[in-house]
């Protein structure tokens, strides 16, 4: 028995080995790295708008109070880890301008609608949804919209409480590590109810609940690890970044921080559904070769994959595999020179 069939073998009867392997070969094979990159094209054209409509709310709720604003976009832009400390030196409340507040609600809608739209278009690939029964643009918009608002106000709520926590010492209460402590749990706590409810709202109404919130929670602890891991990136490596990149070295930590975070998200977004389906064990050799033996999970994702591709409910898919036509086709041998 050669190398790469004992390993085969091995990762095929030890779940904690074939599990994360059947997970990786099906981001893969659903091309999810470009399923990131959708996402994080549309977060990229968001988040700026955001940041700028949140900060012209501020200045209109609360008018006068410089410090109450510092706070609570301070406490925002701390979420992004890699250029958080340089949004926050250059974030800055236009002092309730209309038409600031008009420009930033449009780019916002459209680029947070966006997010919303490839998020629905990756939970469609990744739980192998007939083309023919996804929702339509019409409906697809308005689940977005509602997405968007559920979303953003939870992530406002959660941000605003683990702010009042993690800068308790500048209303004059500081709760020393307690208060940093519990900003972390209640971080932790919301950012798993968004994850969950995201989950739920992206995803198609058949697909049930229990097989949404393992990868939901485990988006949040990621999400979570990757904020801690980008505070620390900054402090140890990219302290004198800004000054010597500039506006460049901005914006690839940027792309790169969302992209990082997508890839962690569609990750645990197929986690569900490889546990939900069975989807393992996969065959080792399965994406580099055909002269591969293939498993029962091999051949659900490959005949998921084609059925994905159903445009109307009367078109007809019918995937088989015909292991004898592998056979014949290797006793052949390659093509000779035409």
């Amino acid at each position: 028995m050669s190398v790469t069939e004992r390993l085969d073998r091995f990762q095929q009867t030890h779940r904690w080995a074939g599990f994360p392997l059947a997970v990786v070969y099906k981001f893969a094979d659903e091309q999810g790295g470009y399923l990131a990159a959708l996402l994080v094209y549309y977060a990229f054209l968001s988040l700026f708008p955001l940041l700028l409509l949140l900060v012209t709310i501020l200045g209109f709720v609360l008018q006068g109070d410089v410090h109450a604003q510092s706070v609570v976009v301070s406490s925002a832009v701390s979420q992004i880890p890699v250029i958080g400390d340089t949004l926050r030196t250059n974030v800055h409340a236009v002092h309730g301008s209309v038409t600031a507040l008009v420009a930033g609600v449009a780019a916002s809608v459209y680029g947070a609608t966006g997010v919303a739209q490839a998020g629905q278009y990756a939970m469609n690939t990744i739980w192998a949804v007939p083309r023919h029964r996804r929702a339509n643009p019409l409906r697809s918009r308005f689940t977005s919209l509602v997405s968007v608002t559920v979303l953003g106000a939870g992530a406002l709520a959660t941000t605003a409480i683990t702010g009042l926590f993690g800068v308790s010492g500048a209303f004059g209460h500081d709760l020393g590590m307690l208060g940093r402590l519990l900003a972390l749990v209640v971080s932790l706590l919301g950012n798993s109810v968004l994850f969950v409810v995201g989950f739920r709202l992206l995803t198609p109404s058949d697909i049930p609940r229990r097989h949404l919130a393992p990868g939901a929670v485990a988006a949040a602890v990621c999400w979570q690890v990757l904020q801690g891991l980008g505070g620390y990136y900054v402090s140890h490596s990219l302290r004198h970044a800004s000054q010597l990149y500039g506006l460049f070295g901005i914006v690839l930590g940027l792309i790169g921080y969302l992209y990082l975070a997508a890839v962690t998200t569609l990750l645990c977004a197929e986690a569900n559904a490889v546990r939900a389906r069975r989807l393992w064990p996969r065959s080792l050799l399965t994406p580099f070769t055909d002269d591969v033996t293939l498993t029962r999970a091999d051949e659900r994702q490959y005949s998921d994959l084609a059925t994905a591709q159903q445009a109307k409910g009367f078109e007809e898919i019918d995937v088989t595999f015909n292991p004898d036509a592998k056979d014949e086709k290797a006793a052949a041998g390659p093509p000779g020179p035409s």
